[in-house]
C-alpha cells in the first residue's frame, strides 16, 4: 500500500475509482524516476467500454480516440492515456 499526499493507491499503474476533485478516477503513475497523481474521467459518464455494443457507443469510442490521440500517446503520464485505458 502506498499513500502519497493523504490518499491511499494499491501500487503504481494501479487506477482506483475516487470521490475527489470532480473525476472518477485517480493513479499514482511512475515512469522511471517521476511518480506523478493524475486524476481523470468525468464523474457519473460512463465510457463506452473496451466492447461498445450499439452504433452510438461505437461512435462515440472512436470520436474520443480521435480527439485525444496525441495525448494518448504520450503515455503513462498523462490523463487522457488512463481514461482511454479505463473508461474508453
Amino acid at each position: 500500500m502506498i499513500t502519497y499526499r493523504g490518499e491511499r493507491f494499491s501500487g503504481y499503474n494501479k487506477p482506483k475509482r475516487t470521490l475527489k476533485a470532480n473525476k472518477s478516477h485517480a493513479v499514482l503513475a511512475k515512469e522511471g524516476d517521476k511518480v506523478r497523481l493524475i486524476r481523470f474521467g468525468q464523474q457519473g459518464v460512463s465510457g463506452a467500454g473496451a466492447n461498445p455494443k450499439t452504433k452510438k457507443d461505437r461512435a462515440r469510442q472512436k470520436s474520443f480516440k480521435a480527439r485525444h490521440a496525441k495525448n494518448i500517446e504520450r503515455g503513462k503520464m498523462s490523463a487522457a492515456y488512463w481514461a482511454d485505458k479505463v473508461k474508453w
